[in-house]
């Protein structure tokens, strides 16, 4: 499974310009013919304008699907649409959508830990179960930025037969090591490829710090975006997967009975 991630610089509130710079960042990545295309979080409209978000969110997706969809299908590839402000029902979500080579969308999550250290629960709705969805015969899950320094998590999906893990994510420059170091842990712990797309750029006070990467599943690097805008492509490779967990058979040997 090739993946390719898409680090974009996006405009806080400007969501048709983000709109539109996404699909030429979509337009010129399929070149390399990618099994997966992977978003940034919330790259509709930054993370996150406080006025009018609800004006500004995705109405149920259905921009997303349209536009964002029809591109999955016009190349035949998977894409992993990071997430959006989505308003759903009167509230506003943060929203990971995921389509297949068809364009369907298979599988939506809601991110459901909001970070409170910049207000986003008092924004944004925290979703209620997390998601496993299969592209291409693989099994896959997500995760949304501060969910990753949730080990549970990461760990129900892997227990759920995940061999791949999406984090999409708007994580800071000053804390971009901590992300590195919570997302090898991630991929030893479970034993599964990570891949990471994070933003880049500037959104009011906050300097978002890029370096997108794909790790495998003994913590190595396979691809590392810069600080800037930036396309990252890796192979996540089943077979070295298969080998690796039957050479150290964690999931055989944990003591579920004791935790």
């Amino acid at each position: 499974m090739k993946v390719t991630c898409l680090q974009m610089n996006m405009r806080l509130g400007c969501t048709e310009e983000n709109f539109v710079h996404i699909e030429q960042l979509i337009h010129a990545a399929v070149k390399e013919k990618p099994d997966v295309l992977v978003l940034p979080e919330t790259w509709n409209t930054g993370f996150f304008p406080k006025e009018d978000l609800a004006g500004l969110s995705c109405q149920d997706g259905s921009e997303v699907r349209g536009r964002i969809g029809s591109l999955a299908r016009q190349y035949g590839v998977n894409i992993v649409a990071g997430s959006v402000s989505n308003l759903r029902d009167g509230k506003v979500f943060n929203t990971a959508m995921i389509f297949n080579r068809e364009g369907v969308c298979v599988a939506e999550y809601d991110k459901t830990h909001l970070f409170t250290p910049m207000g986003e629960q008092r924004c944004y709705t925290a979703g209620d179960h997390l998601c496993s969805f299969t592209l291409d015969g693989i099994k896959c899950g997500i995760a949304i930025c501060y969910d990753i320094r949730f080990p549970e998590l990461t760990r129900s999906l892997a227990l759920q037969g995940m061999s791949v893990l999406f984090v999409v994510s708007q994580w800071p420059k000053e804390r971009i090591t901590q992300l590195h170091t919570l997302l090898a842990a991630r991929a030893i712990e479970n034993q599964a490829y990570v891949v990471s797309c994070n933003s880049c750029g500037t959104a009011g006070q906050t300097v978002y710090g890029g370096r997108s990467t794909v790790i495998d599943p003994v913590g190595r690097i396979l691809a590392l975006a810069g600080g800037s805008e930036d396309v990252i492509s890796a192979v996540c490779n089943m077979q070295i997967l298969t080998d690796i967990r039957s050479n150290i058979p964690v999931f055989h040997d944990r003591r579920a009975e004791l935790y």
